[in-house]
């Protein structure tokens, strides 16, 4: 009876993990894969009505298809799935928690430090160009479909595409928990159609299948070989979306994410790319919109309708995306802080920041409007993308041969290898910046400017605040010899250095002539790791007369609440309980100066930037009535 019962409970525990397992692929395949997912909508449109000049005969279809299929698993089955997911920063992907690991890699060489600091800077800004350009070319392309299924509302397409748009970025601050639940199953749905109707279309031609020997792609380089490279540029839009699978990694795992892509995505995506091309050798008109054309006549809106769904759950992942991403760089120091919003009691991760969103949307607007077509906006597609992707590997190469010293003989054919493939596919992308490109491109220039002057600006105000700054063991000296009024209660003063005395500490003492019987010297350190556990979090040294230091250690995903962190000192000589703490901030006044060190225009930029930037209050959680600040001007 005992081991029935052993093997019923077993069972059941297996079940669990089975259903469980289940449940994250499916949701896997919602979140990570709606942009990858919706490319069919558009690629081998924009590769044969793009003004490319491919021909829509026999060797170019199947030559067109190959380099399709021999992208999809060079880029993102071996490099993504087999690679670049194993970079994880404890669980997390992205080009932050990538760029942390890569500072960690290069510690011990600063140039190499700063280098890949900067590329990780220029990544994350294209990315925010990617996240303006995806729900864009994505819905436009869906909607287009209904110029198919009733003619004349061609002139329909903008306005019905902006109000979705619209209406997606308005719904952001109300949380998208119960409706990302839908995600998964929309989109399982959506992969099933895809592959559905590639295999209608194949079983119609299935000379198509030639095109999975690579020699086809070989070929097509050989025959045209100045414009095999120009096409490129066009059959990246057929990755666009790779990113995700590794910026998304810390809500499923790695291994969801790869079982979804070789179980259900990459085999729907190449079906419904070879169904395409099966319908393009039989009616090269078709070119004007094949995915839509692959489809029955009856089946002509509910796709459209799936299409729209399916695009709208795209855009939603790119906009979660860019959230995600800004919480890491403000963490890390190289955004501002702004306004966090908290949209789920369940999952931390579900966050809506106002700023970013009401950015993106004012630039998903102006696209859909400027170039009022997916054809047009395909185009311009595709620069952000592969600049993303390129600067991905050169941060990840620095992580495997420098973190992990894993065998450089096995690793750098490996990685000269995707640097290559990379490079070739962001070099057939330049030109595009002068065809409507350019916007992406602009982009992300001012991201990085804004990102690179604010991390400079920080560094050049703590050096200008630490040249005045009194020695810490000097200041205790000074009291002891002329001991102040000491009045009941702990101190909390913030700041930067760990050896010096606050600024705001020299005030208190100036202007109030007294001191607190417990005094804390706090500094809040952010690492290069997601998460710091509770038993890391606190570090403390006394320097006796009532003065303590304390470090709180806090990850780039973690919430940075200072006294819930402060409650775990377990010190009998320090007290902070809410009614007897008192915070002191030091809000610093910056004035552009011809100092060295940053150009004026630079500097009054960071001023702009630090006179608008969330302060320390809200950022840590401070309590509204226990926090006093005191205002310093610094040139810089």
């Amino acid at each position: 009876m005992v081991q029935a019962s052993s093997h019923a409970e077993g069972g059941h525990a297996g079940k669990q993990g089975a259903t469980r397992s289940l449940g994250l692929l499916v949701a896997a395949v919602g979140v990570v894969y709606g942009d990858i997912g919706t490319s069919p909508l558009y690629t081998l449109k924009e590769v044969f009505t793009g003004g490319y000049g491919v021909p829509v005969n026999h060797d170019g279809v199947l030559g067109i298809l190959s380099l399709i299929l021999w992208s999809l698993l060079w880029v993102v089955s071996f490099k993504y799935v087999m690679f670049i997911l194993r970079a994880d920063n404890q669980g997390e992907g992205g080009t932050m928690a990538l760029t942390a690991l890569a500072r960690r890699a290069t510690a011990a060489y600063p140039r190499l430090r700063s280098l890949m600091v900067v590329c990780g800077l220029i990544g994350a800004s294209l990315f925010y160009g990617d996240s303006m350009i995806t729900p864009a070319v994505s819905v436009l392309s869906a909607v287009e479909g209904m110029g198919l299924a009733f003619e004349g509302i061609d002139h329909w397409v903008v306005p019905i595409s902006l109000v979705v748009l619209v209406a997606l970025f308005l719904v952001q601050k109300h949380g998208t928990d119960k409706i990302g639940k839908l995600f998964g199953p929309i989109m399982v749905v959506w992969f099933l159609a895809l592959a559905a109707l590639g295999a209608h279309g194949i079983s119609q031609s299935p000379e198509v299948l030639k095109a999975f020997n690579p020699g086809w792609a070989v070929n097509f380089f050989i025959v045209h070989p100045g414009m095999g490279v120009a096409i490129l540029g066009a059959v990246v839009l057929a990755l666009t979306g790779a990113e995700a699978l590794y910026a998304d990694m810390g809500h499923f795992g790695r291994k969801p994410i790869a079982r979804a892509w070789f179980a259900l995505v990459l085999p729907a995506l190449v079906l419904n790319y070879f169904g395409q091309g099966a319908i393009l050798l039989q009616n090269p008109d078709a070119a004007r919109n094949p995915f839509y054309l692959l489809a029955p006549g009856w089946a002509l809106l509910p796709m459209v309708g799936l299409a729209t769904m399916a695009t709208v759950i795209a855009s939603q992942a790119v906009i979660s995306g860019a959230f995600s991403l800004t919480r890491q760089a403000i963490q890390l120091g190289y955004i501002p802080r702004m306004q966090i919003q908290h949209t789920s009691s369940d999952e931390q991760g579900q966050i809506y920041i106002g700023a970013v969103n009401w950015t993106l949307m004012v630039g998903v607007v102006l696209l859909v409007i400027g170039f009022e077509s997916s054809g047009a906006l395909a185009a311009a597609y595709g620069v952000a993308v592969t600049g993303t992707m390129l600067m991905t590997t050169i941060l990840v190469s620095a992580v495997m041969l420098l973190l992990w010293k894993w065998p450089p003989v096995l690793m750098v054919p490996i990685l000269v290898g995707f640097l290559f493939v990379d490079g070739l596919f962001f070099a057939a992308n330049v030109p595009k910046i002068v065809q409507g490109g350019a916007f992406p491109v602009l982009a992300g220039g001012v991201l990085f400017l804004l990102m690179s002057t604010w991390k400079r600006g920080k560094q050049i105000l703590v050096e200008r605040i630490d040249e005045g700054g009194l020695p810490l063991p000097v200041f205790i000296s000074s009291i002891r010899v002329q001991p102040p009024h000491r009045v009941e209660g702990t101190a909390v003063f913030l700041t930067a250095r760990a050896d010096a005395v606050p600024h705001a500490l020299l005030h208190n003492m100036l202007h109030n002539q007294v001191l607190h019987s417990q005094v804390v010297l706090l500094t809040v350190v952010s690492e290069d790791r997601p998460r710091v556990p509770e038993q890391e979090r606190f570090e403390v040294e006394a320097y006796g007369d009532g003065f303590f230091r304390v470090l709180l250690h806090f990850g780039f995903m973690d919430e940075p609440d200072v006294p819930a962190a402060l409650r775990l000192c377990h010190l009998d000589e320090l007290d902070f309980s809410p009614m007897r703490t008192t915070y002191f901030l030091s809000r610093e006044t910056v004035i552009a100066s011809r100092l060295e060190g940053m150009s004026r225009w630079r500097g009054n930029l960071f001023a702009f930037l630090l006179k608008n930037a969330n302060g320390n209050l809200r950022f840590f959680n401070l309590p509204l009535n226990r926090v006093i600040e005191l205002g310093t001007q610094v040139e810089i």
